[in-house]
């Protein structure tokens, strides 16, 4: 393929490049910058591709359409299963996110918080990474996620396969979801779910539907369903509405990130308990990056954001893994390190 060509190309000259395909796509994406500056966005008017970090009061990176040379192409891929690699469990990692995850479990008793997201930086070496091999197989083991390899030289390497769409927009009308709760996948027709995890999935939904009901009108909240995503379970509920007049996707944004899908309930004394309390900086990890304002063949303004979950950053022959999940007052600390265990198999399974 040509844009398998042009990742090596933009890759050793060290210039900036995103290639994508969206869930249940047959074509992979990309935009080729032609500028190796830094461009940020903060009203979301441009048209091009976003990486957004998780602090929702830092600006998002923009690849502009203007600037970027825009491929698309069609994938043959067949199905890679590659085989899991074992989960070398360091103990002191282990017995940090129990402590963490205990000390978030008291925090939420002891006062307002309904919820929060905790999560940890997992280190891998590696001796042997092929960029183009490692994102084949993520396009090939995860087809319904959002698989990506995003490359800027004043930023980094980020590769992932993320299951949770942040919105969907076509000019007025939007989709979102809520995705929560987590459970491995054992094979398995009659799936149980437990009070934790059904709690946890209603928090996201409802704030979901508070933080868009003075937006947005024709507001629709399906029923929740179990969704597979590689070898998770995760409980869903789409979102679907129309925005108002004197709103826009800068509104939308603003009035979803971070989810508390990823943050955690009342959002602000969520967030600042991550930050304080979380030994590393997530930067990327649980942001959200898309196309917006995107169709190259249309009128038509149509915007394409997903949370940035299953990922990882390479530098120095290491990637760092991102996993983490919600913590309520029913949550169990040893079973909250053994689904991040499960988590971040996701990305070691293509390393």
């Amino acid at each position: 393929m040509k844009i398998f060509e042009k990742i090596i190309t933009s890759y050793n000259k060290e210039m900036p490049f995103v290639v994508y395909r969206k869930p249940n796509k047959k074509s992979v994406s990309a935009l080729f910058s032609t500028i190796d500056s830094l461009t940020f966005t903060n009203s979301f008017t441009e048209s091009g591709f976003v990486f957004a970090p998780f602090d929702n009061t830092k600006k998002a990176i923009l690849f502009s359409l203007e600037n970027s040379e825009y491929i698309n192409e069609k994938t043959s891929l067949d199905t890679l299963i590659s085989d899991d690699k074992k989960n070398n469990l360091d103990e002191k990692s282990k017995k940090n996110h129990i402590k963490l995850v205990d000390k978030t479990i008291k925090e939420i008793k002891n006062n307002d918080l309904k919820k929060v997201v905790v999560s940890r930086e997992e280190l891998v070496a590696l001796s042997d990474f092929n960029l183009i091999n490692v994102f084949q197989k993520l396009l090939s083991n995860y087809k319904n996620a959002f698989v990506y390899i995003w490359f800027h030289p004043k930023i980094g390497l980020w590769l992932g396969a993320t299951p949770e769409t942040l919105l969907e927009v076509n000019n007025s009308t939007f989709k979102t979801m809520s995705l929560a709760g987590t459970q491995l996948f054992k094979n398995v027709n009659n799936v149980v779910w437990k009070n934790k995890e059904l709690e946890e999935q209603q928090l996201v939904t409802d704030f979901i539907e508070n933080q868009l009901r003075n937006i947005s009108t024709n507001l629709t909240i399906d029923k929740t369903e179990t969704v597979k995503a590689g070898s998770l379970l995760h409980l869903k509920t789409k979102v679907t509405g129309k925005l108002l007049e004197n709103s826009n996707l800068k509104t939308l944004i603003r009035a979803l990130h971070p989810t508390p899908a990823v943050c955690g309930l009342p959002r602000e004394k969520a967030k600042k308990f991550i930050v304080d309390n979380e030994n590393y900086k997530r930067t990327y990890y649980t942001g959200f990056l898309g196309e917006i304002n995107f169709n190259p063949k249309s009128t038509d303004k149509n915007s394409s954001l997903f949370v940035n979950l299953r990922c990882m950053s390479i530098e120095n022959k290491t990637a760092s893994i991102f996993v983490g999940g919600g913590i309520t007052k029913d949550s169990n600390s040893k079973k909250e390190w053994e689904e991040t265990v499960a988590k971040s198999s996701i990305m070691k399974r293509v390393l």
